[in-house]
This record gives C-alpha cells, structure tokens and sequence, in this order.
C-alpha cells in the first residue's frame, strides 16, 4: 500500500507537470516560428497593424484606443485579483488542511506528511504569486501604452518604442493567465495525484482548442 501511495505520487505529478511544461514549451516554438498557426501569434499581428492605424489616426482613433484597451486592462486587474485572493485563501487554509490531514488517509490521495504538505501548498503559492506579478506588470505596461498612443507633440513617442511597451504588456497578460491556469491542476494536489492527472490532461486539452483554431494546420517542426 505504502508503495503505491509513493508511485503515484512519484509518477502521476511529474508527467502532469511535464506534460504542462512540454505543451507551453511546443506553443513557444509556434509563437517564436509560425506565428500564424496560433490565435495569439495572429491576434498579436492583428494588434501591430491596429496600434499603427491608431497611432496614425486623428483625436477620434485615439478615444476608440483608451476605450479598447480600458476592457483589457479591467480583464487584467481581475485576473491579478483572483491570483492574489486565491493565494491568500490557500495561505489561510493551510493550517486547517494539515490538523484535518487524517480525512485524506486513502491511496487515492497521495502521501500525506507534512512535507509533501509544504511542497504542495508552496508550488501553488509560487504560481498564484508570479500569476499576479506578470499581471501586475501588464497592467502598468498597457497603462504607459494607452498614454504613448495619445502622446503628441513634445510628449509622443516613436511608433517602435509604443509597439514594444505595448506588445510587452499584452505577453504579461498572456504569461500571468497560463501560469494562473497551470496553478488550478497544482492545488488538485491537494486531492491527491490523480486529480492532478485528469485537471492537466483537461487543462492542456482546453488550451490546444483554444490556442490552435485550426486543427488541420501541419506540425510546426
């Protein structure tokens, strides 16, 4: 019995993560060589000719800019909030979850010391924290962004140095959502190494419908 508590434990939570990190590692590869074989390669190129056509526009495109990216940077304060009040919730329950450690005694849940407690709670922490910071820093580059496009005269910016702050804080946003995403199937640890399993299996198979709008598209090898 006790062996097969260390198996899955041993076994099932490293291939989950493997399995999470390999599939974002593959995503990259598209992003960086074949852009246009994810949504967030095209959406990002859509977003270059559409800083432009803003930047070269008259006082109304400038409004219709604020008003675009105000939903992105609202989408963003509450993505940071629901990482922040998570992690603070786990932090609050941590305590109460190892005194009630004894309920968990099945195979099913995995090794329950209380250094496996540590690890498991301190992973999620760690996701829910850099989850909030890249989101953090979105929110401040999208807001220096907002401020660029409508910069004129003596304040304006060359249109290179607006894409990149730009661009910078949408690719915050984007690592701030996944890692929130990827600190869901950790706090299944919690359950044990089987619910672990079956959420990153679910998580990665969500995230390829998402990610790849056209299943028909060849391998980007």
């Amino acid at each position: 019995m006790m062996n097969l508590i260390h198996y899955l434990d041993s076994v099932l939570v490293p291939s989950s993560i493997f399995l999470l990190v390999g599939y974002h590692t593959y995503l990259w590869h598209c992003l960086k060589n074949k852009p246009f074989k994810t949504t967030s390669g095209f959406n990002g190129s859509r977003r270059k000719l559409w800083l432009l056509d803003m930047k070269e526009g008259d006082e109304k495109k400038g409004m219709l800019a604020v008003q675009s990216l105000r939903n992105t940077l609202m989408a963003t304060v509450f993505i940071a909030s629901i990482a922040i009040i998570v992690n603070l919730s786990v932090a609050a329950l941590i305590n109460n979850t190892y005194n009630a450690s004894h309920l968990l005694n099945s195979t099913i849940f995995g090794s329950q010391s209380g250094k496996i407690y540590v690890l498991k709670f301190s992973l999620a922490s760690a996701f829910l924290s850099v989850s909030f910071l890249c989101n953090s820093m979105a929110l401040g580059y999208l807001t220096d962004a907002n401020f660029l496009i409508n910069a004129s005269g003596e304040f304006s910016s060359s249109a290179d140095y607006t894409q990149t702050i730009f661009q910078r804080g949408f690719l915050l946003n984007f690592i701030g959502n996944r890692v929130l995403c990827i600190s869901f199937p950790v706090l299944m640890w919690t359950f044990g190494p089987v619910p672990v399993a079956l959420s990153s299996l679910a998580l990665v198979f969500v995230s390829y419908q998402l990610d790849f709008s056209d299943k028909n598209l060849p391998s980007c090898t």
